[in-house]
């Protein structure tokens, strides 16, 4: 599993990538709603869970997937990009795991992964 206390996902940006990496992963009738790529990580929000792809060694053969279901979160914080500032945050807490925290660069629907995420412990 990633150290999300020693790991950060930095400068995310909207990409498909990951999404076709992660189809193997996804149960029957699960749908990929947005993927996001780093240098070499990844993150996918399904509307199910959040995948987080941690691509390891020098060749980048080796993943680590972390699935990350929306029923164990207990409170989560986006902070969306302003004029100056393109980069946004979304920090979600998750009950017996603690805080996950990923960086977005460009344009990303906070707003929309908002709404996911509120859905699924709100709802």
């Amino acid at each position: 599993m990633i150290d999300f206390n020693n790991k950060g996902f930095f400068k995310l940006k909207q990409n498909d990538e990951y999404a076709q990496r992660v189809s193997d992963l996804l149960l029957e009738n699960e749908q990929v709603i947005d993927a996001y790529k780093s240098m070499r990580d990844g993150v996918v929000f399904t509307d199910k869970r959040i995948i987080a792809v941690n691509v390891q060694g020098l060749t980048g053969s080796k993943k680590d997937f972390t699935s990350l279901p929306y029923k164990n979160i207990v409170a989560y914080s986006i902070e969306t990009s302003g004029t100056f500032d393109l980069d946004s945050e979304l920090e979600i807490y998750f009950s017996s795991l603690g805080k996950v925290k990923f960086e977005f660069t460009g344009k990303t629907a906070m707003v929309e992964i908002s709404k996911l995420i509120s859905t699924h412990v709100l709802g």
